[in-house]
């Protein structure tokens, strides 16, 4: 009988397993290919067993079957003294650990977080680069901000010289009032340079402050007479709203004030040239130098007849031969001067000598003012208060006259200036 034809009309598991224990592998794969479904529902786990150790380690197994059971020696080391073991049915304490199927979850996972790690990457690189735009916008704001700011200062810098140029020219150009001249007397001139100076003479007089208090006035007559009068009498009734303030009038005692003449010269040969720079040369050649620079007639310089020049200000003193020469030089306040291949400037001014004369300091009463006190606190305002005593001293029959100045202080203290008046000031 065929080893296929037994397997086929086999039933029992003995039979199934002495088949396949017979067959060679050649056989066994064509066998399986031919098992009916039929026949593998009568397959148990010893048939399974057996089938899978015969395809597995056919060439190292060798099979014994004795008494229709299935023995399995390894090849080469088979013992034949000692009794053959039976297979048995382990399949219960029989462990599946499917070590491919942890490495494929392993791998899906890792590809998982890479993924991740590739997004988390990709926001980074976004947002790195929308920082770059926002610093490069920001730099580009701040550069235009900061320009902006330059021309603005730069503006201000323009006007506020321009207002000055304006308000320097203003009073430069304000109309100087007239003034009646009258011949006093002659005098021998010592020397023709005297034509050329413009002489000035100012007289100086301080004024003199004077602290009113709280509830005091000041009033200053037009006459002398009426102020003395008024401050003999002293006590006066004064009507303000049906009611009647007794007052006090007291002598104003001035404090010390100082009065002098001011003579000033302008030269109309000289000039003063200043920010002379240091030169490791001698003073003869910067003097040689500073002549030749004025010399010239083209920047409104003329022949010079000395030059005084001083290294530690700075300065030098230039006196010109000619008359006009040196108001020509003054128009422009800057003077190029280039020595040694470099260029300086040189600023350029009149000169003017200057000394006081009759300084005096005095101190003494005003004799056309009285002072006010003993004002009592009304519900008057300050300016109603003011012109109720003005009416009362103008009028003759309280012992007034004409008030040329009032000022009366409800609250606090201010101060009144006198200037000198040297008839009435002792």
């Amino acid at each position: 009988m065929r080893c296929a034809d037994y397997f086929h009309k086999s039933q029992t598991c003995k039979d199934l397993c002495t088949c396949l224990t017979l067959c060679s592998m050649h056989k066994v794969k064509h066998m399986l290919k031919c098992l009916p479904y039929q026949s593998l529902k009568l397959c148990t786990v010893e048939i399974l067993a057996c089938l899978a150790l015969r395809l597995l380690y056919y060439p190292v197994y060798s099979t014994y079957c004795e008494s229709g059971v299935l023995f399995l020696f390894p090849q080469g080391s088979m013992d034949l003294t000692s009794q053959p073991c039976s297979l048995k049915d382990d399949s219960i304490n029989l462990k599946v650990i499917d070590h491919s199927g942890a490495q494929i979850d392993e791998i899906d996972n890792l590809k998982e977080e890479l993924e991740k790690w590739k997004e988390r990457l990709e926001k980074a690189e976004k947002q790195k680069d929308e920082l770059l735009l926002l610093k490069l916008s920001a730099d580009g704001k701040r550069d235009q901000t900061q320009d902006e700011l330059r021309k603005l200062m730069d503006l201000e810098e323009e006007q506020c010289k321009e207002s000055m140029i304006k308000k320097e020219n203003q009073e430069i150009k304000r109309e100087i009032p007239k003034k009646k001249m009258k011949f006093t007397r002659m005098e021998n001139a010592e020397s023709d340079d005297t034509f050329l100076n413009t002489c000035c003479l100012f007289h100086i007089a301080a004024k003199i402050p004077f602290r009113l208090q709280q509830r005091q006035a000041l009033l200053t007559f037009e006459e002398e007479d009426v102020a003395q009068k008024l401050i003999r009498r002293e006590k006066h009734t004064v009507s303000l709203d049906n009611e009647k303030i007794e007052l006090k009038a007291m002598p104003v005692t001035l404090e010390t004030g100082v009065k002098f003449e001011l003579h000033v010269t302008i030269s109309g040969e000289k000039i003063n040239v200043s920010e002379v720079p240091h030169l490791p040369i001698p003073d003869e050649w910067i003097r040689d130098k500073i002549e030749l620079n004025f010399y010239k007639s083209k920047q409104g310089g003329g022949e010079v007849k000395d030059v005084r020049y001083d290294r530690r200000s700075r300065t030098a003193i230039i006196t010109f031969l000619k008359p006009g020469v040196a108001n020509n030089c003054v128009k422009c306040t800057k003077h190029p001067f280039c020595i040694n291949e470099k260029c300086f400037m040189l600023s350029v001014s009149p000169s003017i000598e200057k000394h006081l004369e009759k300084f005096q300091i005095f101190s003494g009463i005003s004799k056309r003012t009285i002072l006010l006190s003993g004002i009592q606190e009304v519900e008057e305002d300050e300016e109603s208060m003011q012109d109720m005593i003005e009416i009362h001293f103008q009028k003759p029959s309280n012992g007034g006259g004409e008030i040329e100045n009032i000022r009366y202080v409800a609250t606090g203290t201010k101060l009144a200036y006198f200037e000198e008046d040297t008839e009435n000031v002792a």
